[in-house]
């Protein structure tokens, strides 16, 4: 476990994928340093296929989501791979970040985000823009 002020980090794996669960606020200064701090520990480390889960995280801001960007095209460049987990609840200025959704893949559950790194198994992909207007539909109904 690595705790940066605001932001935890717990590193496990799931069939030899990296996974990182992340607590708290991916925001301006702990947050956003202490992940890159980490991701690149990792990277250095040999790390090429990581999923960032944020089950747990209460508060992304522009530059968190930056962070991800960044992290993101890191892994690219080195023939890596990095998907986000669960990202749907956080905040809504996340989903309104289209290079994010453009450059980085988004699941809802664990298994999908697992097997994304396998290329011969079936994976659904979570689209967060049909989930915002599915959520912007039934608080109109309310």
């Amino acid at each position: 476990m690595f705790d940066h002020d605001k932001l935890e980090i717990h590193q496990r794996e799931n069939e030899g994928i990296v996974i990182l669960d992340l607590k708290g606020h991916l925001v301006l200064g702990a947050g956003d340093n202490a992940l890159r701090e980490f991701v690149d520990a990792l990277f250095r480390g040999g790390s090429r296929q990581l999923i960032l889960n944020f089950a747990a995280v209460s508060n992304i801001d522009t530059l968190g989501g930056e962070a991800l960007l960044f992290l993101g095209q890191q892994y690219r460049a080195a023939a890596g791979k990095l998907v986000l987990l669960q990202l749907a609840h956080v905040h809504e200025e996340v989903y309104e970040m289209a290079r994010l959704e453009a450059n980085l893949e988004f699941y809802e559950l664990e298994l999908d985000a697992v097997n994304s790194f396998f290329p011969d198994r079936a994976i659904k992909h979570y689209d967060i823009l049909d989930y915002v207007e599915h959520r912007d539909d039934l608080e109109e109904k309310k």
